[in-house]
């Protein structure tokens, strides 16, 4: 689904995100073909891909899996590994194999990111507490990783 002409982006968000310890390797495939997604509550979540897999395949599979219900809300995110800064929203239409062949792939890991809010959070905590709770956790742990660098 199309996110919603009246969310804004959470630009606090996209300059907090917490540093992780980066695996050596590819940081966005588990093996060929099985995408590795992160999770804001640390855990990773692996997807089989192929030609025709696209990153709204991967969000509705999310969606499912994480029992949300206002997925407009969420977008998967490529994160440069080297520059907590840098993130990547990627549009639902984008294929993954694509995504995973670009030059660069190799810097960058993906993530399920709540990257749109509504107007008014309490709608969401109404409407869909569990994506309300992930928005929650996000923030949480972008604020506290944001506090331990200024020490």
């Amino acid at each position: 689904s199309e996110k919603k002409s009246t969310s804004s982006p959470l630009k606090s968000l996209i300059h907090l995100k917490h540093s992780a310890v980066c695996p050596q390797g590819n940081s966005l495939l588990f093996l060929p073909n099985v995408l590795k997604v992160y999770l804001e509550n640390g855990q990773t979540k692996a997807f089989k891909f192929d030609k025709t897999t696209t990153v709204k395949d991967i969000e509705l599979t999310l969606k499912e899996k994480l029992s949300i219900q206002c997925i407009e809300y969420f977008s998967l995110v490529l994160e440069q590994q080297y520059s907590i800064t840098k993130l990547l929203l990627l549009h639902e239409d984008e294929l993954i194999q694509k995504v995973v062949q670009k030059k660069d792939s190799h810097d960058y890991r993906c993530l399920f990111r709540v990257c749109f809010i509504p107007r008014d959070p309490v709608d969401l905590l109404h409407d869909d507490p569990v994506a309300f709770e992930y928005l929650f956790h996000q923030v949480s742990v972008c604020d506290r990783d944001f506090q331990l660098r200024l020490g």
